[in-house]
């Protein structure tokens, strides 16, 4: 997805549309994974303005966040955010998801229509607002069909509870068969899916973008920096200031991919630029991502992010990453990236 312009023929780098629909949205979106547990409410609060003083619109949370508290203790803080400037309200583009389990019962998770309208009512009370931008099924859930997930979709549209469904952690088989089975229905379906895809992680460029390409998809990047481990966490762990490179899916893979990390962290040096911010700058600059999902835990992560959505990194430049970090198969998308 290209921004579009929205002043005369100049593109505005930062807004872009929301795949095919009409909705407009700021190329990085806040992320609030890190928020109640790792990031304290008063901080929350500073980076959420921060984030918004600087044009960047799209609010990006799930149910179950905030779970180092308790579930939903992230939708809690923003509904407190917003009610101390109701204002925010109409300038935002909201997002929560749907799907993990909320609690011990039997019909606490998943995608049945009970549990999507429950627990959209739930979202709603928690973050004081009448709707959600873009309400987003966090995972598939196999066991249900599509014709139940749409008619409880459909009817929170209706309600004007919800304005515009996603997917997050979908197949592009998935996509495809969540969009036909909306077709058949007369209904718009998924506007967008939200994928983990950066340097390292290039599976989505098989068949999750081709797919959401082919449907008018837009496509949301969680995980950019790979959970830290392309924000200097080599350099981090030597100075002993890492937090997120030092545990989970960051500290697995640099075990697996410490060479590699060492050569990017040269390579950031040698065109002067901090690792984290080449790593956004890479994945904004994908052919089919729409936005990046920011994860900031200060407001001096946020400026980072928008560092990287000014960078423009040249074509020798991404054949090095190419080279660091090679495409699955010969690149591109499936089948043609395997067939030899």
């Amino acid at each position: 997805m290209q921004a579009e312009a929205s002043r005369g023929d100049a593109p505005d780098p930062l807004y872009t549309r929301l795949g095919r629909t009409g909705l407009k949205v700021s190329r990085l979106a806040l992320g609030t994974v890190n928020f109640g547990g790792r990031v304290d409410e008063p901080e929350t609060h500073k980076i959420m303005d921060h984030a918004m003083d600087r044009g960047i619109n799209f609010l990006d949370t799930a149910d179950i966040y905030g779970w180092r508290v308790r579930k939903g203790h992230t939708e809690e803080s923003i509904g407190r955010w917003l009610a101390g400037n109701p204002s925010r309200r109409d300038q935002l583009v909201l997002a929560t998801k749907v799907g993990n389990p909320m609690g011990p019962g039997p019909n606490d998770e998943g995608l049945s229509a009970r549990h999507i309208i429950a627990a959209c009512e739930a979202s709603l009370r928690r973050m004081r607002t009448d709707w959600i931008d873009l309400y987003q099924m966090h995972r598939l859930d196999p066991a249900v069909g599509w014709d139940e997930v749409w008619q409880a979709m459909e009817q929170l549209v209706a309600q004007g509870k919800i304005r515009y469904v996603g997917s997050s952690n979908f197949a592009g088989w998935s996509i495809a068969a969540a969009q036909e089975a909306a077709r058949r229905r007369h209904f718009t379906g998924l506007a967008s899916e939200q994928c983990v895809f950066n340097l390292p992680t290039r599976y989505p460029e098989l068949e999750i973008i081709p797919a959401a390409h082919a449907y008018g998809v837009a496509i949301l990047v969680w995980s950019p920096l790979h959970g830290g481990l392309l924000a200097g966490a080599l350099r981090k762990l030597a100075e002993g200031t890492a937090v997120k490179s030092a545990q989970g899916r960051a500290r697995a893979a640099l075990s697996r991919h410490r060479g590699t990390i060492a050569e990017y962290e040269r390579f950031c040096d040698e065109i002067g630029q901090p690792p984290a911010v080449v790593g956004q700058a890479w994945v904004l600059s994908r052919p089919g991502v729409t936005a990046v999902v920011i994860g900031p835990r200060t407001t001096q992560h946020v400026d980072a992010a928008l560092s990287a959505l000014r960078l423009t990194l040249p074509e020798p430049q991404l054949a090095r990453l190419d080279v660091l970090f090679p495409p699955v198969g010969r690149g591109g998308p499936a089948p043609e990236a395997w067939i030899s």
